[in-house]
């Protein structure tokens, strides 16, 4: 009797606790959810596999919780009629269910996994009649640098891009390592010192999205995130002969005052870019003789 008496307490106690907290658990839901809100094929792409593994993942869980509520209310202390007698040792049937069903659902994850994997290989181009828009990205302390190689201007925390066009990323990191993600597009992917990685992603409507860096890179990791505007063809054009027009040249000594370390940095424009300036990027932080500014005590790296 003690005992259950204890255990009503706890179970008073647990329940006023959840009408508690309730309130600020459902605060975060009052923003939206954007890895369910996709604007682009990979992130449609993935926000599927993301609810068919949780579909998948059900079958065991809504079972397990039914059979929970069943079996609490149906062997309750008050039940007089309700006695657990099953009369057996073993049983090969729950055994088999038991075994037979983690098992499917496992190889159905896996298979799910490995297909959708090489299906959304990011350095696998999209399927599309446009023409790629090419954007080298360059990860700095703590902002984000874009190259447009074929238009020869460049941009700091802002990225426009033509709604319907596949975007082809080459990405790279003047500093330590970071995580370039834009969640409504889908896809995170690492951003190194002395190495070259590849994306590619596109919005399939035009928008302003946020694009973040995912990777703990220093005392300015939580400002380091930039703003990605999709707009149709002709309003990318006529932004891209605007900032041809205007601003100043991305050259050497523009970019050693780019590289200082700075946080909530405004969005800048360039209006020409040094030639195979990101190729100087990647090469010139795999060499002996200069370490990838940044990587001191002083920025919390390294």
């Amino acid at each position: 009797m003690r005992f259950v008496g204890w255990a009503a307490g706890v179970r008073v106690a647990v329940l006023r606790l959840g009408a508690a907290c309730a309130p600020l658990f459902l605060g975060g839901c009052s923003g939206q959810m954007v890895l369910l809100h996709p604007a682009g094929p990979v992130g449609t792409a993935e926000k599927g596999i993301f609810l068919t593994a949780f579909a998948l993942m059900l079958i065991v869980v809504l079972p397990v919780f039914a059979m929970l509520f069943f079996f609490a209310w149906r062997y309750r202390a008050s039940n007089k009629r309700a006695f657990y007698a099953p009369g057996w040792a073993s049983s090969r049937a729950i055994e088999v269910a038991v075994w037979t069903v983690p098992v499917l659902i496992v190889g159905a994850l896996g298979y799910l996994t490995w297909t959708s994997t090489h299906a959304l290989n990011p350095y696998r181009p999209l399927a599309s009649a446009a023409r790629p828009l090419d954007v080298d990205v360059v990860a700095l302390n703590w902002k984000w640098l874009f190259i447009y190689p074929d238009q020869h201007i460049a941009t700091v925390n802002e990225l426009v891009i033509p709604a319907d066009v596949p975007v082809s990323f080459r990405l790279t990191s003047e500093t330590v390592m970071t995580s370039f993600f834009i969640p409504r597009l889908g896809t995170q992917i690492y951003a190194m010192p002395g190495m070259r990685t590849k994306l590619h992603l596109m919005a399939d409507r035009p928008g302003v999205y946020t694009g973040l860096n995912y990777n703990f890179s220093g005392r300015g990791y939580s400002a380091m995130h930039f703003e990605v505007k999709a707009v149709s063809i002709q309003a990318f054009e006529q932004w891209a002969a605007q900032a041809k027009r205007g601003g100043q040249a991305l050259d050497a000594a523009a970019l050693r005052r780019l590289e200082k370390p700075s946080v909530a940095n405004p969005v800048r424009s360039y209006s020409d870019v040094a030639p195979h300036l990101f190729a100087r990027i990647v090469h010139r932080t795999m060499t002996a003789d200069r370490a990838p500014s940044g990587l001191t005590a002083e920025n919390g790296a390294g």
